[in-house]
């Protein structure tokens, strides 16, 4: 039976890493984002390496927009077998005293809503192809912890903290609630900025390391987190 991960948030790093490694072992992929342009080269590069892939413009805050690209991939492509959810916002939410709300809710809307759209979308998929599976990129910022709260304050990532807080806890709840129907949910956290990204420039991690821990996770099905830095 075909396998089809949809990956949403696409771009340079950690998603491009993901698409390519399970693309690599049989995938076919959905890439979703809001740039056509990034869109369309990430396809021709996967199609490039003998990857069945297709792009469908999306903002991951819009519900319905998420809900419309997970059901014409699924038509397109085949059964949605994995979501790789990459995609956030908040890093223009630096101090949630001086923020806009508008843009406090922004980050919730992709870190949260979009996200359980695309698993409610994509739940029968889900459940019927017998390997289903969500998984989250994370990030350290949203640990518990004073520590980290100082942190997000200091280099002014209050955003980021929020968003990262808030997936952590859905990860857990999505995992409790959808254990019996045989859906795996579970993240990797981030501790570090990634390699040929914004947040990494040229020594962070390689997002490689990621893609291949993403794996790891979709193939045990066991331990629902892991860290990488």
């Amino acid at each position: 039976m075909s396998k089809t991960i949809v990956v949403v948030g696409f771009g340079p790093g950690i998603s491009t890493a993901v698409a390519e490694k399970f693309g690599g072992e049989g995938f076919s992929v959905a890439l979703v984002a809001r740039n056509a342009d990034r869109l369309a080269a990430g396809v021709a590069a996967l199609k490039a390496k003998g990857v069945a892939a297709a792009a469908f413009a999306a903002d991951a805050g819009d519900p319905e927009a998420i809900r419309a690209a997970l059901a014409t991939a699924s038509a397109a492509l085949g059964p949605v077998t994995v979501i790789q959810w990459n995609a956030y916002s908040g890093s223009d939410v630096g101090d949630l005293l001086t923020a806009d709300p508008v843009a406090v809710g922004r980050v919730f809307n992709v870190a949260v809503v979009g996200l359980l759209a695309a698993v409610q979308a994509a739940l029968p998929d889900l459940k019927s192809t017998g390997e289903g599976a969500v998984l989250v990129t994370n990030g350290a910022f949203g640990y518990p912890n004073t520590a980290m709260d100082a942190l997000t304050v200091s280099l002014k990532s209050m955003g980021v903290g929020v968003a990262n807080a808030a997936k952590h806890k859905l990860v857990g709840q999505l995992s409790e609630r959808l254990k019996a129907d045989g859906v795996f949910v579970g993240e990797v956290m981030v501790a570090g900025g990634v390699k040929g990204t914004p947040f990494g420039g040229d020594a962070g991690i390689e997002a490689s390391r990621i893609a291949d821990q993403f794996w790891e996770l979709y193939k045990a099905r066991g331990e629902i987190r892991a860290r990488v830095s």
